[in-house]
């Protein structure tokens, strides 16, 4: 699939995915505490998704032998992505992301967040805003011009300055018409490498950061990523445009 340059149009539907891709981060970030319900995260993002009159972008995906069942992917401490909602009770200390995707109009959105879940260690504060910092230092490189490598290389640098390491099995990626495009976006990588930005791309770009090594593996349920040495991992994401100066954002949130 050749990557696509979106239209003025299309940006504009776009937008509108995006904003309640950010609306419904904000909803379920009032509703993240100790004692709530991962399954019930999920209904009243779907419900509130659905309410915009658009659809959950997650909920079916993938396989159809092991669709994903559900509208949020929610991964806690040690699970990058793709988390299953369900009985888990989310405990003071933990730290949980928030993954969602919504279409409208034939668009997609896509966007991720991590929060705290009460009073969190200072690592796990860190590991927070170290990757929310990664994520910004990435935008700042979607600019017409530069390369897909110059994206990877200023999350990694920040990501690993820190001391914590950036997931490899796993990238961002095209956003549009379909939830993932090309090109693929890595959050590690050389400067001046790899395809050639341009003004009207649509990108999601998500760094996924571990406190420890980067090494992940898939869960028994064959959708969840977990950290291979068990410790946190948080995750950030925006959908962008590509301009001329800087990347418009797509789905600002918080």
């Amino acid at each position: 699939m050749a990557i696509t340059i979106k239209s003025v149009d299309e940006i504009v539907l776009m937008r509108e995915s995006g904003k309640i891709v950010s609306e419904v981060i904000k909803l379920i970030g009032t509703y993240i505490t100790p004692g709530a319900v991962t399954k019930e995260l999920d209904r009243i993002a779907e419900e509130f998704i659905r309410s915009c009159n658009a659809e959950p972008a997650f909920k079916g995906y993938g396989d159809p032998r092991n669709p994903f069942p559900a509208t949020l992917c929610i991964s806690v401490d040690s699970e990058v992505v793709h988390g299953i909602p369900g009985s888990r009770v989310l405990k003071e200390g933990e730290i949980v992301s928030i993954d969602v995707g919504v279409k409208k109009n034939g668009f997609f959105g896509d966007g991720a967040f991590t929060f705290p879940v009460g009073e969190i260690s200072f690592e796990k504060k860190k590991l927070i805003d170290v990757t929310r910092e990664s994520l910004r230092k990435g935008i700042e490189k979607a600019v017409e011009g530069n390369r897909i490598g110059d994206i990877g290389h200023a999350v990694q640098r920040c990501v690993e300055s820190a001391g914590f390491s950036v997931v490899r099995d796993l990238v961002g990626h095209g956003v549009g018409r379909e939830l993932h495009e090309e090109p693929q976006v890595p959050n590690y990588g050389k400067p001046n490498k790899g395809a050639i930005l341009k003004e009207g791309m649509t990108l999601a770009i998500e760094p996924m950061v571990n406190a420890g090594k980067f090494q992940v593996h898939t869960a028994s349920d064959l959708w969840t990523i977990v950290t291979s040495d068990g410790k946190p991992s948080a995750h950030f994401e925006h959908s962008v445009v590509v301009r001329k100066d800087k990347a418009e954002i797509l789905n600002p949130f918080l």
